[in-house]
């Protein structure tokens, strides 16, 4: 197996080719994406209209006020300040109500689209080969599922909408600022090269950080995931203290990233805010000096420092989006890499099993490597009667596992063939393959739900007296029975209320329900006592009479009757025949078999 991808890339390697995929998923919205840009132009729109509103309103004012020689008269025109007042007001709230609507339907969008992603990802598992999973951390696949895929939906609705009206509200204060006076238009002009160049030197410090951020969360999932999973075994050998370290090492990692992240993204703003308030100054003094010699009026002077305030303002928050931007493109890039990953080949439909199986299994000088040149399975030839009890045996590494995950297709073969009554398993779906097999591992599995629910897993139309009488004949009908809620109990894998030999019975009493014509048994009865062994022995007797059956095992007298035992070394069978006739021929079995017997 190739060695796990703990690391994501610290950028991303097509920025651009990433926001068209983003904006693939826009598409279906034709009509709601218009909607929302509408929407958002009239938001800004309004908005722009105010300064100018307020400018003419203190312009009002001011015309109201009179000098005389008896001093100041005030002779305000009430009506006409009132009516742009009612005008600013209702402006308002026709910006506030279009900034509501876009912000609505940019939600549902954004929703949509992290749902259909979401649906996707957990599609794409599924029809992900198992070799995929060998080279990846779960706690990657769980990030990405979770953090990534959150990260693009709530920043895809911030920065897109927030991009339109700024943009529209630079251009629509740039044409109000020159009406009003184009000689102050030019300071704010010079502004913006100052303004563009902190963007993209601040732009370019954060994207390696944010980078890193995503990379961090992605292993420290994994850290944890991984802990909680093996909790007894850490505590068993004492490493806490180093399960800490490693823990604390990813956090400070974690600490550094997200620091320097939001330092350069949270700086964007200060610096941004410190030009223009340089700005202001400027204007200010300019303003005053050409209304001194009345050149311009009071209200313009403080419309025009209000469109100042707002021509910097889009340009901070485009240089936010961006930041944002980059922390979208990271995730995404993450989703859909995990989205263009290589999937196992299609199921072919173009043979069918018949209703009945007999369970004939040949294999055809099979060979099968995980990494290319480093063969696991070599030229492996074998014929399977059907009915037949056989047994895997071998030192570790032999490939006896791997001859059961060749079996149920969980990895396609580089070359040969594996039949079932004499149809080739690459010309089955992968359905109908998997379909023919109950398989009991030493590594149970369990899944959240009680246990009539996991009994039935692999016949989820069975009756109770189905389920009750598959667990009768793998003896846990009587500890079932001890439990609160009986076979309504509800259970997961990490449930402690169960023992692990208990745990075994379930798994059996599973394969047991599930009755298929062939088994596959990998040391079933590991995690039980003797006692049970040999009750679980006498079930697994009667579960595979009649039924083609595969029995990894590693204590070799439990498969003394077995029809047929193949032996296997470096991937090839080395020996194969019944058990007396293996001992007899003293070759490897009979080494391995006696120096079991005497250690026992």
């Amino acid at each position: 197996m190739g060695p796990r991808n703990r690391h994501p890339q610290q950028k991303a390697k097509d920025f651009s080719g990433t926001i068209r995929k983003l904006f693939v998923y826009l598409k279906p919205f034709k009509i709601r994406l218009p909607l929302v840009i509408i929407a958002a132009v009239i938001s800004a729109v309004f908005t722009i209209f105010a300064p100018q509103l307020i400018g003419d309103m203190t312009n009002a004012v001011a015309n109201g006020l009179k000098m005389t020689a008896k001093g100041p008269v005030f002779a305000i025109d009430l009506a006409e300040v009132s009516r742009i007042g009612f005008i600013l007001i209702g402006l308002y709230i026709l910006s506030a109500t279009f900034n509501y609507l876009q912000s609505w339907v940019m939600s549902y969008i954004s929703q949509r689209i992290t749902f259909n992603l979401r649906e996707q990802l957990s599609k794409k598992i599924a029809r992900l080969p198992l070799s995929y999973f060998d080279k990846t951390e779960t706690g990657d696949i769980v990030s990405l599922v979770t953090n990534d895929l959150e990260i693009v939906g709530q920043n895809l609705s911030q920065s897109l909408v927030q991009i339109i009206t700024s943009t529209v509200t630079l251009i629509g204060v740039a044409i109000m600022m020159l009406r009003i006076s184009w000689e102050m238009t030019l300071i704010a002009i010079v502004i913006v090269p100052i303004s563009l160049a902190l963007i993209s030197f601040i732009m370019k410090s954060s994207q390696k950080y944010f980078a890193d951020l995503q990379r961090e969360t992605g292993r420290i999932n994994g850290h944890v995931e991984e802990i909680l999973g093996s909790h007894e075994i850490m505590k068993a050998y004492n490493g806490e203290k180093k399960s800490i370290a490693t823990f604390n090492k990813i956090n400070e990692n974690m600490l550094k990233s997200a620091w320097y992240s939001q330092f350069f993204g949270g700086l964007m703003m200060p610096m941004m805010s410190f030009v223009s308030r340089i700005g202001d100054v400027a204007i200010a003094v300019i303003g005053g000096i050409r209304a001194i010699n009345g050149q311009i009026s009071i209200g313009d002077i403080l419309a025009f420092i209000q469109y100042m305030s707002q021509f910097t303002q889009p340009l901070s928050q485009v240089a936010n989006s961006m930041t944002v931007v980059q922390s979208t493109v990271a995730a995404a890039e993450r989703v859909f890499g995990f989205l263009e990953a290589e999937e196992q080949s299609k199921d072919s439909t173009e043979h069918k099993l018949p209703a009945r199986v007999k369970g004939s299994v040949v294999f055809d000088n099979v060979n099968f490597s995980y990494k290319q040149g480093e063969p696991i399975i070599s030229n492996f030839t074998a014929k399977v009667k059907p009915h037949q009890n056989v047994a895997i045996v071998g030192p570790t590494g032999a490939g006896k596992t791997t001859l059961v995950n060749l079996l149920m297709r969980f990895y396609e073969i580089d070359s040969g063939k594996i039949t079932i009554d004499g149809v080739d398993i690459k010309k089955l779906s992968r359905e109908d393959v998997r379909a023919q097999f109950g398989m009991v591992l030493q590594d149970t599995w369990l899944f959240s739900g009680t246990i009539a629910e996991n009994l039935s897993y692999g016949k989820p139309d069975a009756t109770r007296e189905e389920i009750v009488a598959a667990a009768q004949a793998a003896h846990a009908d009587h500890f079932i029975r001890t439990l609160p809620d009986g076979y309504d109990t509800v259970i997961s894998e990490d449930v402690d209320n169960i023992s692990a030999g208990e745990k075994q019975l379930l798994t059996i009493a599973r394969a047991i329900l599930a009755d298929a014509p062939m088994m596959i048994l990998d040391e079933a009865t590991s995690s039980v006592d003797t006692r049970t062994e040999a009750a679980i022995q006498s079930a697994m007797d009667k579960l595979t009479h009649g039924r083609t059956s595969f029995v990894i095992a590693h204590r070799l007298s439990t498969i003394r009757n077995a029809d047929l035992i193949l032996v296997m070394d470096k991937g090839n069978i080395a020996e194969q025949g019944t058990h007396s006739e293996l001992i007899e021929l003293g070759g490897r079995y009979a080494k391995l078999y006696n120096s079991q017997f005497e250690e026992s």
